[in-house]
């Protein structure tokens, strides 16, 4: 079994399923032609940042021969089809031809993810301060927060029922095996988050492209463990022997690798999170620069989720430790564990490493997700709600 709590980052071993949103667009069928659909998508911050899709239908006359006499009138599905066609040869989305227990004459529209949702573009020059260490994130002189611009919006379908179970997994230890990363950006839905470590080559790259595959990124920050230093994250890990200035200018480091994250979560730091000293000034600076903050659960210990509060600074804990057995029969257990979570509690956070059979088991189980009545999220969707419990590896 391993122990996910004191392996060092890049010491483990090393297409996803379309999405679609779906839009229920009353037509009249009545003589009318669909000349062209626009698809348009905004974000409601007043819903608490979660985005909407607006099919914008244009309708004209059509004119037509009239009927011979006693020929029967030609049937409004056929009309009905006519206009699915013409919406599906304009604009490029699938039409479903039914009403779905929508308003008579009505038509779904599915809108492929790719075309409904993109993540906002990174850097964006309101966030980022130039430093000694590279551009770091800030919250913008509009209030504009990393943790919301970049954070990947939420798009409810519309076959969830409201207030359906919530699920976020985030997938860490990218950036330091190009193979392994590129698996993960292209394997796993878009929605998973990911989880970056700084010490990788081709971070700019790396997470460009996971952005530009609709992946929320995570700065994944290295802290002390219980067994340093006979088990060392790497350079510029956060300790509890250094002082403040030491350990900032550490996580300014971290952060100064690559842009476009919306939140940081630890790398083992069992010792470091269970000292509050320590953890404080660390946490406090991530609020400050706007992000939110994720326990990765792996530490009993963790003073997180008490001392997060006390700073205004978003965070959670996850909830279950996906692969801390790497066996696919004990991820999959694994997993459903974590849907029982967030059946009992209306969410639950998952962690897990970028292994193979992690990224095998985490694709084959969410593709069935929504229809088992659980919706899938990313872990920004999730930092506002209290933390749940620290998930010993194995539990």
């Amino acid at each position: 079994m391993r122990d996910p709590v004191n392996e060092p980052l890049g010491q483990a071993p090393e297409a996803r399923p379309r999405r679609t949103a779906r839009i229920v667009v009353a037509v009249g069928v009545a003589a009318l032609a669909i000349g062209a659909a626009a698809l348009l998508r905004t974000v409601d911050w007043r819903r608490g940042g979660e985005p909407y899709a607006i099919a914008r239908i244009e309708q004209s006359p059509v004119p037509s021969a009239a009927p011979a006499a006693g020929a029967p009138a030609k049937a409004d599905s056929n009309q009905a089809a006519t206009n699915a066609d013409q919406v599906e040869a304009d604009s490029g989305v699938k039409v479903v031809r039914s009403g779905g227990g929508g308003a008579g004459g009505s038509m779904i529209i599915d809108v492929p993810q790719a075309l409904s949702l993109r993540l906002a573009p990174a850097p964006d020059r309101r966030l980022i301060e130039k430093s000694r260490f590279g551009l770091l994130p800030r919250v913008g002189a509009d209030g504009a927060r990393p943790a919301d611009v970049y954070a990947r919006p939420v798009f409810t379908s519309a076959k969830l029922r409201p207030g359906a179970p919530r699920i976020a997994v985030l997938v860490g230890g990218l950036g330091l095996n190009p193979a392994s990363t590129a698996d993960a950006i292209a394997r796993l839905p878009a929605v998973v988050s990911l989880g970056f470590a700084p010490y990788g080559d081709s971070l700019e790259g790396e997470t460009a492209a996971a952005r530009e595959a609709g992946h929320e990124i995570l700065l994944q920050s290295p802290m002390e463990p219980i067994t340093f230093p006979a088990d060392n994250p790497g350079p510029h890990t956060l300790l509890t022997g250094a002082s403040d200035a030491d350990n900032l200018d550490s996580l300014r480091w971290q952060m100064g690798r690559f842009v476009g994250y919306a939140g940081v979560v630890n790398h083992l730091g069992g010792k470091f999170t269970a000292d509050a000293h320590a953890l404080t000034p660390a946490l406090s600076e991530i609020a400050a620069r706007g992000l939110f903050y994720l326990d990765d659960g792996s530490s009993p210990r963790s003073l997180a989720s008490e001392v997060a509060p006390t700073l205004g600074l978003a965070a959670a804990a996850a909830d279950a430790v996906v692969d801390a057995d790497a066996a696919p029969a004990a991820i999959d257990a694994a997993l459903t564990r974590l849907e029982t979570l967030a059946r009992a509690h209306g969410a639950a956070i998952g962690v897990a490493t970028a292994l193979p059979s992690s990224l095998d088991r985490i694709a084959r189980w969410s593709a069935g997700l929504e229809a088992r009545g659980v919706e899938l999220v990313p872990v920004s969707a999730l930092t506002a709600r209290a933390p749940g419990p620290a998930a010993a590896a194995g539990h």
